[in-house]
Protein backbone atom coordinates (compact mmCIF):
# COMPACT_ATOMS: atom_id res chain seq x y z
CA UNK A 1 0.00 0.00 0.00
CA UNK A 2 1.20 2.85 -0.73
CA UNK A 3 0.65 6.87 0.67
CA UNK A 4 -1.43 9.44 -0.09
CA UNK A 5 -1.34 12.90 0.77
CA UNK A 6 -5.48 13.87 1.11
CA UNK A 7 -6.30 17.88 1.26
CA UNK A 8 -9.81 19.11 2.04
CA UNK A 9 -11.24 22.41 0.58
CA UNK A 10 -12.70 24.98 3.22
CA UNK A 11 -12.88 22.84 6.11
CA UNK A 12 -13.24 24.15 9.77
CA UNK A 13 -13.26 27.77 8.26
CA UNK A 14 -16.78 29.56 7.51
CA UNK A 15 -18.91 27.26 9.14
CA UNK A 16 -17.67 24.09 7.89
CA UNK A 17 -16.91 21.48 10.82
CA UNK A 18 -15.17 18.37 10.44
CA UNK A 19 -13.58 16.74 12.99
CA UNK A 20 -10.50 15.36 12.66
CA UNK A 21 -10.98 11.91 14.62
CA UNK A 22 -14.35 12.06 12.31
CA UNK A 23 -12.28 12.10 9.56
CA UNK A 24 -10.27 9.53 10.10
CA UNK A 25 -13.57 7.06 11.13
CA UNK A 26 -14.80 8.11 7.27
CA UNK A 27 -11.88 7.46 5.63
CA UNK A 28 -11.46 3.85 7.19
CA UNK A 29 -14.87 2.99 6.88
CA UNK A 30 -14.31 3.99 2.70
CA UNK A 31 -11.46 1.02 3.00
CA UNK A 32 -8.41 3.65 2.95
CA UNK A 33 -6.06 2.56 5.80
CA UNK A 34 -3.89 3.96 8.48
CA UNK A 35 -5.62 7.26 8.55
CA UNK A 36 -4.20 10.16 9.78
CA UNK A 37 -4.20 13.93 10.19
CA UNK A 38 -1.95 17.35 10.76
CA UNK A 39 -3.80 20.31 12.51
CA UNK A 40 -7.52 20.60 12.27
CA UNK A 41 -7.28 22.09 8.49
CA UNK A 42 -8.52 19.04 6.48
CA UNK A 43 -4.87 17.49 5.93
CA UNK A 44 -5.12 13.53 5.44
CA UNK A 45 -2.67 10.88 5.34
CA UNK A 46 -3.63 7.31 3.69
CA UNK A 47 -2.41 4.45 2.78
CA UNK A 48 -3.66 2.72 -0.39
CA UNK A 49 -3.51 1.01 -3.91
CA UNK A 50 -5.64 2.71 -5.46
CA UNK A 51 -4.92 6.05 -7.67
CA UNK A 52 -5.36 9.65 -6.40
CA UNK A 53 -8.55 9.92 -8.41
CA UNK A 54 -9.78 6.68 -7.47
CA UNK A 55 -8.68 8.31 -3.38
CA UNK A 56 -10.06 11.49 -4.49
CA UNK A 57 -14.01 10.04 -5.21
CA UNK A 58 -14.24 7.76 -2.95
CA UNK A 59 -13.24 10.37 -0.37
CA UNK A 60 -14.87 12.56 -1.00
CA UNK A 61 -18.52 10.37 -1.09
CA UNK A 62 -17.44 8.93 2.02
CA UNK A 63 -16.77 12.52 3.66
CA UNK A 64 -20.54 13.39 1.51
CA UNK A 65 -22.26 10.61 3.54
CA UNK A 66 -20.20 11.19 6.92
CA UNK A 67 -21.01 14.85 7.17
CA UNK A 68 -23.94 15.27 4.90
CA UNK A 69 -21.55 18.25 2.43
CA UNK A 70 -19.88 18.16 -0.25
CA UNK A 71 -16.13 18.77 0.22
CA UNK A 72 -13.44 18.51 -2.23
CA UNK A 73 -10.52 16.81 -1.80
CA UNK A 74 -7.23 16.49 -3.71
CA UNK A 75 -5.10 13.64 -3.66
CA UNK A 76 -1.43 13.39 -4.06
CA UNK A 77 1.53 10.46 -4.14
CA UNK A 78 4.74 11.53 -1.93
CA UNK A 79 6.17 11.27 -5.49
CA UNK A 80 4.08 14.15 -6.83
CA UNK A 81 4.37 15.79 -3.06
CA UNK A 82 8.14 15.83 -3.74
CA UNK A 83 7.83 17.16 -7.34
CA UNK A 84 5.52 20.04 -5.94
CA UNK A 85 7.89 20.92 -3.24
CA UNK A 86 10.90 21.00 -6.29
CA UNK A 87 8.85 23.07 -8.16
CA UNK A 88 8.47 26.19 -5.68
CA UNK A 89 9.72 29.17 -7.54
CA UNK A 90 9.85 31.16 -3.92
CA UNK A 91 12.87 28.46 -2.70
CA UNK A 92 14.70 31.25 -0.75
CA UNK A 93 11.81 33.17 0.24
CA UNK A 94 10.07 30.12 2.08
CA UNK A 95 13.11 29.30 4.14
CA UNK A 96 13.72 32.99 4.96
CA UNK A 97 13.01 33.81 8.58
CA UNK A 98 8.95 33.68 9.25
CA UNK A 99 8.40 32.57 5.13
CA UNK A 100 7.44 29.37 5.76
CA UNK A 101 3.99 31.06 6.66
CA UNK A 102 4.24 33.67 4.34
CA UNK A 103 3.99 31.28 1.49
CA UNK A 104 0.51 29.94 -0.03
CA UNK A 105 0.82 26.90 -2.39
CA UNK A 106 -3.13 26.11 -3.82
CA UNK A 107 -3.04 22.71 -4.85
CA UNK A 108 -5.59 22.66 -7.68
CA UNK A 109 -8.09 20.15 -8.92
CA UNK A 110 -8.47 20.18 -12.22
CA UNK A 111 -6.24 22.99 -13.41
CA UNK A 112 -5.97 27.01 -12.98
CA UNK A 113 -8.48 28.71 -14.77
CA UNK A 114 -8.21 30.67 -17.44
CA UNK A 115 -6.81 34.29 -16.64
CA UNK A 116 -6.33 33.67 -13.08
CA UNK A 117 -2.68 34.27 -12.97
CA UNK A 118 -3.19 37.52 -14.73
CA UNK A 119 -6.15 38.50 -12.35
CA UNK A 120 -3.94 37.79 -9.29
CA UNK A 121 -1.36 39.66 -9.89
CA UNK A 122 -3.25 42.59 -10.82
CA UNK A 123 -4.29 42.47 -6.99
CA UNK A 124 -0.87 42.23 -5.83
CA UNK A 125 0.56 44.79 -3.94
CA UNK A 126 4.11 45.71 -3.03
CA UNK A 127 6.29 42.51 -3.77
CA UNK A 128 3.73 40.25 -3.51
CA UNK A 129 4.35 37.39 -5.89
CA UNK A 130 1.99 34.95 -7.66
CA UNK A 131 3.53 31.78 -9.99
CA UNK A 132 1.81 28.65 -11.48
CA UNK A 133 3.52 25.49 -12.21
CA UNK A 134 2.69 22.57 -13.75
CA UNK A 135 4.01 19.11 -11.90
CA UNK A 136 3.12 15.53 -12.08
CA UNK A 137 -0.01 15.23 -10.24
CA UNK A 138 -1.97 19.03 -11.19
CA UNK A 139 -1.12 22.38 -11.44
CA UNK A 140 -0.63 24.72 -8.44
CA UNK A 141 -0.06 28.16 -7.73
CA UNK A 142 2.78 29.37 -5.23
CA UNK A 143 1.68 33.08 -3.49
CA UNK A 144 4.33 34.96 -1.95
CA UNK A 145 2.63 37.39 0.50
CA UNK A 146 5.88 39.22 2.52
CA UNK A 147 3.85 41.15 4.80
CA UNK A 148 1.18 38.26 5.65
CA UNK A 149 -1.37 35.56 4.12
CA UNK A 150 -3.75 37.26 6.04
CA UNK A 151 -3.64 40.90 4.99
CA UNK A 152 -3.38 39.88 1.64
CA UNK A 153 -6.13 40.98 -0.81
CA UNK A 154 -4.58 38.62 -3.68
CA UNK A 155 -4.96 35.88 -1.03
CA UNK A 156 -8.67 36.70 -0.39
CA UNK A 157 -9.65 36.79 -3.36
CA UNK A 158 -7.53 33.53 -4.35
CA UNK A 159 -11.07 31.80 -4.42
CA UNK A 160 -12.71 29.48 -6.95
CA UNK A 161 -14.84 31.49 -9.30
CA UNK A 162 -11.28 33.34 -10.07
CA UNK A 163 -8.77 30.44 -9.61
CA UNK A 164 -10.60 27.51 -9.96
CA UNK A 165 -11.03 24.50 -7.44
CA UNK A 166 -7.94 24.26 -5.01
CA UNK A 167 -7.25 24.18 -2.08
CA UNK A 168 -3.96 26.23 -0.17
CA UNK A 169 -1.29 25.30 2.42
CA UNK A 170 1.48 27.24 4.34
CA UNK A 171 4.71 26.14 2.95
CA UNK A 172 5.09 24.76 7.07
CA UNK A 173 2.55 22.73 6.58
CA UNK A 174 3.50 21.12 2.88
CA UNK A 175 6.69 20.73 4.87
CA UNK A 176 5.04 18.83 7.54
CA UNK A 177 3.04 16.60 5.47
CA UNK A 178 6.37 15.88 3.74
CA UNK A 179 7.76 14.87 7.11
CA UNK A 180 4.42 12.44 7.17
CA UNK A 181 5.34 10.38 4.39
CA UNK A 182 9.23 10.83 4.20
CA UNK A 183 9.91 13.05 1.64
Amino acid sequence: MDQRICLLRGVNVGGVKVLMDRLKAVAADAGLAHPRTLLASGNLVVESGAAPAEVEARLEAAIEHGFSRRIEVMVRTPDQWRALMAANPFAAEAVSEGGGSRLLVMVMKAGIAPGAVEALRGLAVGEERVEPVAVPGGEALFLWHPHGIGTSRMAEKALPRLIGVGTGRNWNTVMKLSAMVGV
